[in-house]
């Protein structure tokens, strides 16, 4: 069982740090990193993750974890999945008014970063909403704007854009 959970978590890191679009690219991945799997265990894995495919900007598809992985919620819960999740986001802008925050992400990924936002139980946010790229966040009463940015920066990495 635990070469299995070891697989799902490679399998989660892969899909949320690529632009995977098939199972045999995902195969490939698996193989680089030292993990031989075939496609019906991948078929398998990919279902019991509730992987599935979004389109990406460039016409094609890409594999993403959705929101129900409970995986991927235990590790957020323990705060494992802060830097992971992170890089998967690709933000193009983070802007404030009063107590609401708008963060731009790649088509697709507003979901997964506004439920990595509402697991995370923060201090800081009261909940989310998300689009395909736009996720709205409600800051609690007192969290200053700085404050705010510090606790996005657990699950994206700050470019000049923000």
């Amino acid at each position: 069982m635990k070469k299995k959970r070891n697989r799902a978590q490679l399998i989660i890191e892969l899909i949320n740090n690529n632009c995977i679009g098939s199972q045999s690219e995902l195969c490939e991945a698996l193989l680089a990193r030292g993990t031989e799997v075939t496609q019906a265990t991948l078929s398998r894995d990919l279902k019991m993750l509730r992987a599935t495919k979004v389109p990406t900007e460039n016409g094609g598809y890409m594999y993403i974890i959705p929101d129900s992985n409970e995986i991927h919620n235990k590790m957020l819960e323990h705060g494992q999945a802060g830097s992971s999740a992170a890089s998967h986001v690709a933000p193009t802008s983070i802007e404030f008014s009063g107590n609401f925050a708008v963060i731009k992400t790649r088509n697709g990924y507003a979901t997964g970063l506004a439920y990595d936002i509402d697991m995370s139980h923060s201090d800081e946010i009261l909940g989310t909403i998300a689009g395909a790229d736009t996720v709205f966040a409600i800051l609690r009463e007192g969290v200053t704007h700085e404050q705010a940015r510090e606790f996005f920066d657990r699950f994206m990495s700050r470019t000049d854009a923000l």
